[in-house]
């Protein structure tokens, strides 16, 4: 493979507490050195990145890819080529594919299928429950044998506690990452915004905070019996910063993390009526979304992801309530964590952590650093670029975004998988 040479730029790489101007030296697919030169290094390959900021690729903790299954919303194809413009080198792929991850051949078909992409790095999550239907557990050893790297219901609800329980201790006898989306679902009840002031106002159907903070603590009473490792994916609410502090506080191995778009928007921002704004779990209150900015500064939240569900235009059209939620959100996740880190407390260095380092570490990656040796994933952006959300140059093929039209700030100009070139502003793939 080619020796690739990332020349001057603000290098920035958490794990090892590195923030300096520098280089950043490739070679067969691996990072060979940082700052200092090899001796007779010779390149192939040379980036200039003055004024420019190289970091290690971000891994996003949740995506669908729309594929297997749904390839009239979004495509592998399509949707690899906007992960590498936004500088994402690995996403983990939810089981809510059809059909679904819940066998080790499903789970070798999204190898295959990310492999004639071109994107090798799509680590499938596996299904908890066979066909996500919440009552009997799957195979959850075949699956992680099967190159899976945690399990999860998605966004469907588990039978009953007991069957949680049951597959709790089935994760944690194999040393298996339990992810849960903490959600009541007859509490929810098919709720599509807030439990609040705009519900109240315009008559939606509303999910309460409580349906959120009720199953996240269920949850927690299970870890702590069943000594399971459990990570809990899309935070919305304040109440469930302050559990998961607390729960870290007395030692439980748990993990977080919170869609990039719910640290920006609330209920006050939803335009009426506009389907782009439907999301799960829904926006919250200016309180909720300062209170998961807060959990963040201070290392209650572990990480942020895209939360990425591209869709066509049909399941957007209809009435609010009937709407398919979901954000396409690779493409605007840079962006946002740099406006997070100008408006919060949090600096860039944390919010290229809480990218990098936070999920490789709750994967148990050996990625999201520019350490010597390890796998050349390396994400260069210009953090001063403005850009337009707009149809020229959007690659994902779904284009359900509230940002639409919006003038962002900060542009992924390289990116690099395994020491391969996946992304160039100039040119191509």
């Amino acid at each position: 493979m080619q020796r690739i040479h990332i020349k001057d730029g603000r290098v920035i790489d958490p794990k090892n507490k590195i923030d300096r101007i520098g280089s950043v030296y490739i070679e067969n697919g691996k990072i060979v050195s940082v700052i200092f030169k090899p001796v007779g290094y010779v390149p192939d390959i040379v980036i200039e990145a003055q004024n420019q900021i190289i970091c290690p690729g971000f891994i996003d903790l949740s995506t669908r890819l729309r594929e297997p299954g749904q390839s009239r919303k979004a495509t592998f194809a399509s949707e690899t080529a906007a992960a590498a413009k936004a500088g994402v080198t690995t996403m983990c792929l939810q089981p809510d594919t059809s059909p679904v991850i819940d066998t080790p051949a499903i789970a070798e078909l999204v190898k295959e299928m990310a492999a004639k992409s071109g994107y090798q790095q799509i680590l499938p999550i596996g299904a908890l429950t066979q066909k996500l239907g919440g009552a009997e557990l799957s195979t959850m050893l075949a699956l992680k044998q099967a190159g899976c790297v945690a399990v999860s219901n998605a966004n469907q609800p588990v039978k009953n506690l007991l069957v949680l329980r049951r597959a709790m201790e089935y994760a944690a006898s194999h040393d298996l990452l339990l992810i849960c989306r903490p959600n009541d679902f007859w509490l929810s009840s098919n709720g599509c915004v807030h439990e609040g002031r705009l519900s109240t106002r315009y008559g939606l159907p509303s999910v309460p905070e409580a349906a959120e903070t009720i199953a996240l603590d269920q949850s927690l009473e299970l870890a702590e019996l069943t000594g399971c490792r459990i990570h809990f994916g899309q935070i919305s609410a304040r109440r469930s910063v302050i559990k998961l502090q607390q729960a870290k506080k007395y030692g439980l191995a748990v993990s977080s993390d919170v869609a990039i778009h719910q640290f920006h928007l609330t209920e006050d921002d939803i335009t009426p009526f506009d389907s782009a704004y439907h999301v799960q779990p829904p926006f919250r209150s200016q309180r909720d979304r300062e209170a998961l900015r807060e959990g963040l500064a201070n290392g209650i939240i572990d990480c942020i992801c895209s939360d990425h569900q591209p869709h066509d235009v049909d399941a957007k059209l209809g009435a609010f309530p009937e709407t398919e939620p979901g954000v396409s959100a690779l493409e605007t996740l840079l962006p946002l964590m740099l406006k997070l880190a100008e408006e919060s407390r949090m600096t860039i260095n944390q919010g290229i952590a809480s990218l990098t380092e936070h999920p490789a570490r709750v994967l148990g990656l050996e990625r999201g650093a520019l350490t010597p040796g390890c796998p050349a994933d390396i994400c260069i952006f210009n953090p001063h670029k403005e850009w337009k959300v707009n149809a020229s140059g959007w690659r994902s093929q779904g284009i359900n975004t509230p940002f639409w039209e919006t003038v962002f700030k900060g542009q992924v100009t390289y990116t690099v998988q395994s020491g391969k070139i996946i992304y160039s502003q100039d040119r191509a793939f």
